[in-house]
């Protein structure tokens, strides 16, 4: 984990706001509440009249609405290149599958990875990463996966680290090492995976905080990712799968078996997978800015996911060929008018939810004391607002560990 900037010592309240804390089961709304951090940390957020002697500088808030720095769980800001021509060749009818068998989709990027410096990379990346942080984004996930080697891959990992010192943003970096087959394999996977499980994990592993693994048909196999899975463990390192994105391979349940993290997209989940997920604890992280930009028509099992109890996380899966997007604002409505999710599970899933899918539950993701002070204020009051509208940033101030 890496963010920048060493926290001030000091002590900071903002008051006069309507605090969705999300603790508990729903927003844990607080109208006329007040937050107080100390050297970065909440040291109180509840209603005014509770609250300790103000004798700190404080802002007043205005009535607005305060809810935790948003939190992007899954994304691929970190690539060169972008698939632009790809997404017209699918506009003129070729399928995913399709351009990824002819040489095109991640192998594509991988090459314009592979080409690009580290510098290169991460200047490509910051105006992304900026417009992320401008919607209240305090945290994000960045996986490598457009290498495809040893040296590149760490290369993207170095880079993802690199933006979290540049700007104030915590950056959760995750090992994407299995995201596709490079060329020079030429089809032999296994062999592929051995690189992965041989070289690329244990190099990975000081700059990375999870593994992440593509098991899909165009991708590799559930026995495959599994290998991958136990030696991230042996590593020390956290799980996340890419899982039923395509067809229903169980790589859900696969996740939830060795107590992943997350396991992420989900549209072929079955009501196993999501039983398994919810006993084990793994989030479901949803991701309709793919599902919108592949104009996929199989809806996640959301019904099955609330009947067990799966915890629900919303992302963008900011990557250059199947959702091109820099917007956590957007995916909030898309997950409720595509998925149908409810306001409370949309924040829930870019706050509380979204920050156990990065293992990091104790740290963010509510109001509360001892916890980072991430905050995002907004000039709105209904919390209903963040998620009703289209292409419209209400953010009045983003707050990174109470600064």
């Amino acid at each position: 984990m890496t963010h920048s900037g060493d926290v001030v010592q000091m002590e900071h309240s903002w008051t006069n706001a309507r605090l969705a804390t999300m603790i508990d089961d729903g927003l844990g709304l607080i109208d006329d509440g007040v937050v107080t951090a100390e050297d970065g940390r909440i040291v109180y957020a509840g209603p005014a009249d509770g609250a300790p002697a103000q004798t700190a500088p404080s802002t007043d808030c205005g009535g607005r609405l305060i809810t935790p720095g948003l939190i992007d769980c899954h994304t691929h800001l970190v690539h060169g290149g972008n698939r632009a021509n790809e997404w017209a060749m699918r506009l003129d009818g070729a399928s995913y599958e399709d351009i990824a068998r002819a040489g095109g989709g991640i192998v594509s990027t991988m090459r314009a990875t592979r080409n690009a410096s580290e510098a290169e990379l991460i200047d490509s990346a910051l105006p992304r990463l900026d417009a992320l942080l401008a919607e209240g984004v305090t945290t994000i996930e960045i996986k490598s996966g457009y290498g495809l080697s040893t040296e590149d891959e760490t290369k993207m990992l170095r880079a993802a680290r690199a933006l979290g010192e540049q700007r104030r943003v915590r950056v959760a970096p995750t090992f994407l090492g299995a995201h596709a087959l490079p060329p020079e394999y030429k089809g032999d996977s296994d062999a592929y995976i051995d690189l992965v499980v041989d070289a690329m994990i244990p190099a990975a592993a000081p700059l990375a905080t999870a593994v992440d693994a593509f098991c899909e048909g165009i991708g590799f196999s559930p026995a495959q990712c599994e290998r991958v899975i136990e030696a991230a463990k042996a590593h020390g390192l956290a799980v996340k799968l890419h899982a039923e994105q395509l067809s229903a391979l169980h790589g859900s349940a696969l996740a939830a078996k060795h107590g992943a993290l997350s396991a992420d997209h989900l549209e072929h989940a079955t009501d196993d997978d999501v039983r398994a997920m919810a006993e084990a604890g793994t989030v479901a992280v949803l991701l309709p800015g793919a599902y919108y930009f592949m104009r996929e028509t199989k809806l996640p099992p959301i019904a099955a996911m609330r009947r067990h109890g799966t915890r629900i996380a919303l992302a963008t899966d900011c990557n250059p060929g199947t959702s091109p997007t820099t917007s956590l604002l957007l995916m909030l409505n898309m997950g409720a008018t595509l998925f149908g999710l409810t306001v409370v599970e949309a924040l829930r899933g870019v706050t509380v939810n979204a920050a156990a899918a990065l293992g990091l539950g104790t740290e963010i993701g509510t109001l509360e004391p001892g916890k980072a002070c991430d905050l995002a204020i907004w000039n709105v009051s209904d919390p209903a607002e963040l998620v009703y509208r289209i292409g419209f940033n209400p953010l009045h101030q983003r707050i990174k560990d109470g600064q």
